[in-house]
């Protein structure tokens, strides 16, 4: 099984930039780079922050711009997003309560997506509705699961983003704990970094977005960093005994090097590249 994450797209108006960078276009070459390479992925997951200020004409450009893409795609919603915007353009997504959470049936197992946002709050949000719904659906879905959500449920020990983390982080992992077992993983976005980590032995992972890149200032007390890094997806390959995801950094414009052979045989001072 394969499938595609990309992350934190933040959707603007046509030629705005955010951090000198292009979202829509950026959104666009990572949209044609996985397609050229991963057109055979089963599905791809939008992590959340689709729009940049939540208006309606970027859920409109967003569903313009999948509807040339062949692979499924399911957006998730951010703390830049706008529930009600939101749900407008993609009804489909709604849960029972109004919620922006559902289930997707994959190849392996089920992906289950989750709705963080909360009114007027860049931090993230689990409510006891939101709880219920998700243990009905893990005590229903024999696994593998699989998780994908906008906010990070498991703390930075960076400042400036543990203040916007998931804040009902105690009730998602109460919520999980009882099914870890078939939880396969838990993909998220929010932090603009590469991040690897567990919750209750359930690997976490999150890549970089396909704009504008933060940076892991441990000193931060205060201010959010960035910093000049390629816009990057991920995209995950998985069997019934391992998964494998890789950080695709498709905004790098330098040289890619060939080093030489890995075949020991070949490996001499003459040939290998030093």
């Amino acid at each position: 099984m394969k499938f595609l994450q990309f992350t934190d797209i933040h959707l603007t108006k046509d030629g705005e930039t955010i951090g000198g960078r292009d979202p829509v276009l950026n959104f666009r070459k990572g949209l044609a780079h996985a397609m050229e390479f991963h057109a055979d992925a089963e599905a791809l997951f939008i992590t959340g922050d689709l729009s940049d200020w939540g208006d309606a004409e970027d859920y409109q450009k967003l569903k313009d711009i999948l509807r040339d893409v062949p692979v499924p795609v399911y957006p998730l919603i951010g703390n830049h997003d706008e529930r009600a915007l939101l749900r407008a353009a993609f009804p489909d997504l709604a849960d029972p309560n109004g919620f922006v959470q559902y289930t997707v049936p994959l190849s392996l197992g089920t992906a289950i997506c989750l709705d963080t946002w909360g009114p007027q709050s860049h931090a993230g949000h689990f409510c006891e509705t939101r709880a219920a719904w998700l243990q009905a659906q893990l005590s229903r879905l024999e696994g593998p699961v699989w998780i994908f959500m906008h906010h990070n449920p498991v703390a930075l020990r960076i400042a400036p983003m543990d203040k916007i983390m998931l804040l009902d982080a105690d009730r998602f992992a109460a919520t999980i704990q009882p099914f870890s077992g078939r939880i396969r993983h838990i993909y998220h976005g929010h932090c603009h970094l590469p991040l690897a980590g567990s919750l209750h032995g359930i690997p976490l992972y999150a890549p970089r977005g396909t704009n504008h890149a933060g940076w892991a200032d441990f000193s931060a007390t205060r201010l959010l960093s960035s910093a000049e890094l390629p816009e990057a997806y991920a995209v995950t390959f998985a069997d019934t005994a391992s998964t494998m995801t890789h950080m695709v950094e498709f905004g790098y414009a330098g040289d890619i090097k060939g080093e030489g052979s890995p075949d020991y045989a070949d490996w001499d001072r003459t040939t290998m590249v030093r």
